[in-house]
């Protein structure tokens, strides 16, 4: 999703996977390196000794390897309902080396290949009525799981919202969300949710909002998630969802250019949400 990072990150995390892979006894299959921001994740596909698999690599400095992010995925596998279709972690394994933590990921191999290779989608997306049916089941059995977990924390709405959106946040009504919803973490025709480090309680319609953001460039698809999410995405209780990943993007712009090259299309429909608003 990301460019390669500076040419010492990427040394330094290339020699971290070839450690994983022998530690897992795994061997580098071809399809190239998949970068996470600035180079803390490396992700691709692995040959193991019976099938072919996934595997992710994630780095934090020493003392930094925890909380949220750090644990998500296998939070997620002890958690999740095996109903909402997503890649199974197979494998985790730790370690450190000259002031950084590694941690390998080994997960099952998904044949279905991402909606889009970028987080925002600029092309259309032939996907049908099943997949949408899909993705609402595996969105509602999600919503139903009590954690502690936190995709986005209160502090930052109260804090954040109104900075970059000028509205004031009122009550919040809470679910539990995937986080991250992006065309780049769907895969279709068959779905298949990718990426489960940030998952956790969010405002509702959070998720919906998100995938909708992240469709705007193409017109058609952004309209049929809407019609999808109609019972949350405008609603009194869905709109602080929708403003909170408003919120993200245009913070986001500063220092990721698909965000930037997105954050018109967010302040138009930012401009649409508060036309919406009632008038004092």
């Amino acid at each position: 999703m990301f460019t390669a990072p500076e040419p010492a990150v990427r040394d330094r995390m290339l020699s971290a996977r070839g450690h994983a892979c022998a530690l897992l006894d795994v061997a580098d299959a071809v399809g190239g390196e998949v970068w996470g921001y600035a180079g803390r994740t490396l992700s691709g596909a692995v040959t193991a000794p019976d099938s072919p698999a996934w595997l992710r690599l994630v780095s934090e400095p020493e003392g930094k390897a925890r909380g949220k992010l750090w644990e998500g995925p296998e939070e997620a596998e002890r958690s999740v309902s095996p109903a909402v279709p997503r890649p199974r972690l197979l494998r985790v394994w730790d370690w450190s080396a000259d002031g950084w933590v590694y941690r390998a990921e080994l997960y099952q191999h998904v044949d279905t290949p991402p909606v889009s290779r970028s987080p925002v989608l600029h092309h259309g997306a032939d996907l049908p009525d099943s997949w949408w049916h899909s993705l609402h089941q595996a969105l509602d059995h999600l919503a139903r799981i009590d954690t502690s977990r936190q995709a986005v924390r209160e502090q930052y709405i109260r804090r954040r919202v109104p900075e970059y959106t000028g509205i004031t946040p009122s009550e919040i009504t809470w679910t539990t969300a995937h986080g991250d919803l992006h065309w780049a973490n769907l895969t279709g025709p068959q779905l298949c949710l990718m990426d489960w480090e940030g998952w956790g309680t969010a405002p509702t319609g959070y998720d919906a909002a998100n995938l909708y953001l992240h469709s705007l460039p193409v017109p058609d698809i952004a309209e049929r998630v809407r019609k999808e999410f109609a019972h949350v995405l405008g609603t009194p209780s869905g709109r602080l969802g929708e403003l909170t990943a408003c919120t993200e993007v245009l913070q986001a712009a500063a220092r990721v250019p698909f965000y930037a090259d997105l954050a018109d299309h967010v302040r138009q429909h930012l401009d649409h949400l508060r036309g919406m608003l009632p008038r004092p």
